[in-house]
C-alpha cells in the first residue's frame, strides 16, 4: 500500500504515513462520512478550533505568542482562522441580501445617512457590501501598524504582528457571527443600527489582544489606547475614502446619490 499524498510505501496497519504525517483514508467519502469529518474537525470540544477561540479570549498571548515562537500544532493556524471567518462573512452577506434586506428601513440608519435619504443609503450600502471581504483584509495591516507603534515592547517585527492582528480579527469575526446571524433573522434593523457599536467592540477586542501580547504596563494604557485608536481611525478613514473613490470610478454610485431629494 502506498500513501496517496507522498507515494511512500506503507504497511497495511498504518493509520498515518510516517513520512508526511497524512492520515490514511480507507473508506469512500459518503454523505454520512462527510458530516462526520466536518463535525469532528470543527465541533469536537477537544479539537484545535474551539480551543483556539476560547484561549484567544482568556489568554491570547499564548495563542499568538506560541505561533510566533514556533508552536504550530496546539492551535489552529491564522490562515485557517481567516478562511473560516471569510466563509462565515459570506454566509452573513447572503442572509443580509436574501433574507433581511427587505425588512430594513435605510432612512433610519444615521451613521451612513446621505442627504438623498434612504434610497441613497441603500445603494451605497449595497455597493459597499460587495467589497466587505476585501475591506476586512485591509483592517489587518492597519491594526498591525497601530500595534507596531504602541503595543510592541516585545519588539516583534511587522510580519509577526500581522499574525496577532489576524488572530484578533478572525476570532472576533467568528464569535460575533452567531450574534449577527441571530439578529439578521429576528431583527435586521437593530443589526444595521448598531453597526458602529459592533465596530467599536471589534477594535477594543483587538486592543485587548495587542496589549496581552505586549509587555506594557496597565498605566501606559491611558496614552497607548487613544493613540492606537487615532492611528486606526486614520487608516479606517483612508480605506473608506478609497472605497468611495473606487465606487465612483466603477459607476456603482454617483453624485446623484448624495443630492437631496
Amino acid at each position: 500500500m502506498k500513501c496517496r499524498n507522498c507515494e511512500n510505501t506503507l504497511k497495511t496497519d498504518f493509520s498515518f504515513c510516517p513520512d508526511c504525517g497524512a492520515k490514511i483514508v480507507r473508506n469512500r467519502l459518503t454523505p454520512k462520512r462527510l458530516i462526520y469529518e466536518f463535525s469532528k474537525r470543527y465541533f469536537n470540544l477537544d479539537n484545535t478550533f474551539l480551543k483556539t477561540l476560547w484561549h484567544m479570549i482568556i489568554k491570547p498571548e499564548e495563542v499568538c505568542g506560541g505561533y510566533i515562537s514556533g508552536l504550530r500544532k496546539k492551535y489552529l493556524n491564522p490562515v485557517s482562522m481567516l478562511a473560516i471567518s471569510l466563509t462565515l462573512s459570506g454566509f452573513i452577506l447572503f442572509l443580509m441580501k436574501k433574507v433581511a434586506w427587505g425588512s430594513i428601513d435605510f432612512s433610519k440608519i444615521s451613521y451612513t445617512q446621505t442627504s438623498s435619504g434612504g434610497a441613497g443609503t441603500e445603494k451605497i450600502m449595497a455597493s459597499t457590501m460587495e467589497y466587505s471581504s476585501l475591506l476586512f483584509l485591509f483592517y489587518i495591516p492597519i491594526l498591525t501598524f497601530a500595534s507596531y507603534l504602541f503595543f510592541n515592547k516585545q519588539k516583534y517585527n511587522f510580519a509577526e504582528l500581522i499574525i496577532t492582528s489576524m488572530y484578533a480579527l478572525t476570532t472576533f469575526s467568528i464569535i460575533s457571527a452567531v450574534y449577527s446571524i441571530i439578529l439578521l433573522l429576528i431583527s435586521p434593523q437593530f443589526y444595521v443600527n448598531t453597526g458602529l457599536i459592533y465596530s467599536l467592540i471589534m477594535v477594543l477586542f483587538c486592543i485587548y489582544v495587542a496589549y496581552k501580547n505586549s509587555l506594557d504596563s496597565i498605566k501606559s494604557l491611558f496614552w497607548r489606547i487613544p493613540l492606537f485608536l487615532f492611528i486606526f481611525l486614520i487608516g479606517y478613514m483612508g480605506v473608506s475614502f478609497i472605497t468611495v473613490a473606487v465606487l465612483f470610478l466603477t459607476g456603482e454610485i454617483s453624485i446623484q446619490d448624495f443630492k437631496p431629494q
